[in-house]
């Protein structure tokens, strides 16, 4: 196995609160206003990075963004001091005050798109950061990606950095969580597959009625350009309306993929089998075989993937050639979906191994372990120039522990938003996060 996947995991932010802000994620809306636990949340994460890495795996960390997030505030009106704003954003609309708290910049599967070196024109790591714009509570979070995402890959040489695209509707851009790459190695040539929910100019009647669909055509198609990709190895597919409709919100509820393999269920995309065909095509052109492993709806439903997050997986290869599926517990508790791994990884095929993390705090906002993780293809040099600061080993997960036992509250609810105290609590606690992993001044309270 050449090249390395390293996946940045999203740290669990001080504000991980339950509003119910997604609306098309089921879990986030059912499990508006229970209490949730951040210290736990963010825990929790740690555990599955430090576990990932131990196994062999490359496994970063991402730091949270500043919330609650007074820019906006200020600029819709709200003035005074820090505790002034608050005050008057609180006794105006709790909610505003809850979407401008949000700590939904942990998944950073949303945080960016990434392209490889060997299949860019240029030979750089691409990044075009997610405008998100379909969620307000997210629609704020590209200029702070942006700055940590710079940070992180710092060098000019292999890295290529781009912003937001414009924050208009038919723009709408989530991430990698609807972007999946396909190859024989990381470091050598694959076929990237940009999956979208809807054109973006044109309205059609091939579109959800329940929930948004919020990844355009128009944006995936926007990146692939920034990104210098060749038109013969880069695939634009579909989501089904119905898939959407069912709450899988971003392509990475309802299919998964690693190398040559993408697990999906057998309703994920619309033309399905046509879509594959073009993917099987252009893989041969670089000299690879794609390997689809279809989960049948009579086996898992589509209802039953998205309450277990089936598919919201990491699919992750060992050095013995065979593949790891990672999966929230929520799977293993469930009787069918269980028994379908279990015999996908008795099967004698591709994925062979099931790991299982304990990711409740993350799972009751509507995000499991590929909601958790940006994936970066890199070589030998490219890992090389990454902010190793970012890379998870012993000495780091435990600093990262003490950190948020020090920084951390237990309990947080929605009207614990208003307390000034906790802005101070989060400011301190970025910045010695930012000390810690060696990232500089990449928040604007850091920069007066």
């Amino acid at each position: 196995m050449s090249g390395y996947e390293v996946n940045f995991d999203g740290l669990v932010g001080l504000t991980h609160h339950y509003a119910g802000l997604s609306f098309g994620n089921e879990a986030s809306t059912r499990n508006q206003s229970a209490v949730a636990n951040p210290k736990l949340a963010a825990k929790q994460g740690l555990l599955k990075m430090k576990a990932l890495s131990d196994l062999g795996f490359k496994q970063g960390v991402l730091p949270p963004h500043e919330r609650p997030h007074l820019a906006t505030l200020r600029q819709m009106g709200f003035y005074g001091s820090d505790a002034q704003v608050l005050s008057q954003a609180n006794a105006y609309s709790p909610r505003l005050l809850s979407s401008l708290s949000s700590a939904s910049a942990m998944w950073v599967a949303n945080a960016a798109t990434v392209s490889p070196s060997a299949d860019s024109a240029d030979g750089r790591v691409h990044f075009t950061v997610a405008n998100l714009n379909n969620k307000f509570h997210r629609a704020i979070e590209a200029e702070t990606t942006s700055a940590i995402l710079r940070s992180t890959f710092n060098h000019t040489q292999h890295f290529a950095h781009h912003g937001a695209l414009p924050q208009v509707a038919s723009l709408g851009d989530e991430g990698a969580a609807n972007h999946n790459r396909l190859c024989a190695e990381y470091d050598r040539p694959g076929v990237q597959v940009f999956v979208y929910g809807r054109d973006g100019l044109v309205t059609g009647n091939n579109e959800p009625v329940r929930y948004p669909a919020r990844q355009t055509r128009l944006a995936s198609d926007a990146v692939a350009r920034l990104h210098q990709l060749e038109a013969s190895r880069t695939v634009f597919i579909q989501q089904s309306p119905q898939a959407i409709d069912s709450g899988v919100f971003h392509n990475d509820v309802i299919s998964v993929s690693n190398r040559q393999v993408l697990f999906h269920h057998q309703q994920a995309f619309v033309h399905q089998q046509a879509a594959f065909d073009e993917i099987r095509r252009k893989m041969a052109s670089v000299e690879c075989e794609f390997q689809p492993i279809e989960v049948p709806q009579s086996r898992v439903s589509l209802d039953d993937a998205v309450a277990t997050y089936l598919f919201n997986s990491q699919l992750l290869s060992r050095a013995d050639g065979k593949m790891t599926i990672v999966v929230p517990e929520e799977s293993r508790q469930h009787a069918a979906v269980w028994d379908y791994l279990s015999d996908l990884r008795d099967s004698g095929g591709p994925i062979n191994q099931i790991e299982v993390f304990d990711l409740r705090e993350s799972m009751r906002n509507g995000g499991g372990p590929a909601c958790l993780r940006l994936r970066v293809a890199l070589n030998e040099t490219e890992l090389a120039a990454v902010n190793q600061a970012s890379l998870i080993d012993e000495v780091l997960f435990n600093r990262l522990n003490v950190w948020v036992d020090k920084h951390y509250r237990d309990r947080m609810q929605q009207e614990d938003l208003a307390d000034p105290q906790l802005l101070t609590e989060v400011r301190h606690a970025l910045d010695e996060l930012t000390q810690i992993l060696r990232l500089g001044s990449i928040y604007p309270f850091q920069q007066f």
